[in-house]
């Protein structure tokens, strides 16, 4: 019986969001053993992906979030492997920037779990980034993989259409430092990190206003 495991493949492309374009090389991963793979962050180009696949079977290609450099090659791989383009409903409006004339084949909900080779990987709804944010915790493996959620150094970027600072911090807070410290984070780009890394990079939840007296 083959190991199950996450392997990277990284694929260079552009992001471009509220009129303004970057050059961006994206972490593609995939999860699962010798026989079959799921495939998170379809990037910029469906065929190197597809080499990386080596004629396993994709059980699903799962979206994090919907800016343009992490899905651009989804529909494309999709057609290559037959297998479906999973994305989380709050994100659908940014999809159809990219892909108007394509939708995405299923839903990404909280608390969902998705299973291939014997991972069972959680889907962690984590908005902040974008609206329809997803990570996927794959304990098994000791490794969640997040996407632009959280990065070796802290929070994803906000700032632009679609997201919001207070709401990603709290997102991480509540969701992704509550895990395991040893777990291994993979991102949507960039180095590796680890929960326990991140712990002092996510600024604490401001405390609450008190009550006037009376």
């Amino acid at each position: 019986m083959s190991q199950a495991r996450i392997e990277r493949v990284v694929t260079r492309g552009t992001f471009t969001l509220d009129g303004e374009t970057f050059d961006v090389d994206n972490n593609v991963w995939l999860v699962g053993d010798d026989e079959e793979v799921l495939v998170v962050d379809a990037a910029h180009d469906a065929r190197t992906i597809h080499a990386a696949v080596a004629g396993r079977r994709v059980t699903a290609i799962v979206c994090t979030h919907a800016h343009d450099d992490h899905i651009d090659a989804a529909p494309a791989l999709s057609a290559l492997t037959g297998a479906p383009v999973l994305l989380h409903p709050d994100d659908h409006e940014l999809w159809s920037l990219t892909h108007p004339a394509r939708k995405p084949d299923g839903e990404l909900t909280d608390g969902r779990v998705l299973r291939v080779a014997g991972i069972a990987l959680h889907v962690l709804h984590t908005p902040g980034h974008t609206w329809g944010s997803c990570c996927l915790h794959a304990p098994s493996l000791t490794a969640v993989l997040t996407g632009d959620t959280l990065f070796h150094g802290g929070p994803g970027a906000t700032g632009r259409s679609y997201s919001d600072r207070p709401a990603i911090e709290a997102s991480i807070r509540a969701r992704l430092l509550t895990l395991p410290g040893d777990t291994v984070v993979h991102t949507g780009h960039g180095q590796d990190t680890t929960i326990a890394a991140e712990r002092s990079t996510v600024p604490a939840s401001p405390a609450p206003l008190s009550d006037p007296a009376p």
